[in-house]
C-alpha cells in the first residue's frame, strides 16, 4: 500500500492552497468538479481523512467517515438531479488501476448515456 503523500492536490485542495468548485461538503467529505471532465457532470467526491486507497480507507477510518463518504456520493448525485436518469461511480485505485492523485477519490460521471463500462476489445 501507497504512503500517503500531504503535497498531493486533494491534500492541498483539503487545507485551501488550491481552489476549487465545490459542490458538497460536510465532516467527512468534500466533493467538487473535477478540471477536466470526461462527462457533462464530472465531480470527484473525496474524504477529508488521509487516506490513500479503498483498502486503506475500508482497514482504517473510522464507521463515520464511511458512512459520510458514501451518503456524500448519494447526496451529490441527488443534488444534481442525476438519481434517476443514472450516473456512474468510478474509484481507480494503485497503478495498475489508473490511480494518479494518492488521495481515495471517487469520480461521479452523469449527465449523458456513458455507455459500457469498459471498451470492448
Amino acid at each position: 500500500m501507497a504512503t500517503y503523500d500531504d503535497t498531493n492536490i486533494f491534500a492541498k485542495i483539503l487545507r485551501g492552497e488550491i481552489p476549487c468548485k465545490k459542490v458538497y461538503e460536510d465532516d467527512w467529505s468534500l466533493a467538487f468538479h473535477d478540471i477536466n471532465p470526461q462527462a457533462p457532470q464530472h465531480i470527484l467526491v473525496i474524504p477529508k481523512g488521509k487516506y490513500v486507497s479503498i483498502d486503506d480507507f475500508s482497514a482504517k477510518a473510522s464507521a463515520d467517515e464511511i458512512a459520510g463518504l458514501i451518503r456524500a456520493v448519494g447526496n451529490v448525485a441527488r443534488q444534481l438531479g442525476l438519481d434517476a436518469p443514472g450516473y456512474r461511480i468510478l474509484a481507480n485505485i494503485g497503478l495498475d488501476g489508473g490511480q494518479e492523485v494518492p488521495h481515495l477519490h471517487f469520480h461521479l460521471f452523469g449527465g449523458k448515456k456513458l455507455g459500457p463500462m469498459l471498451r470492448r476489445d
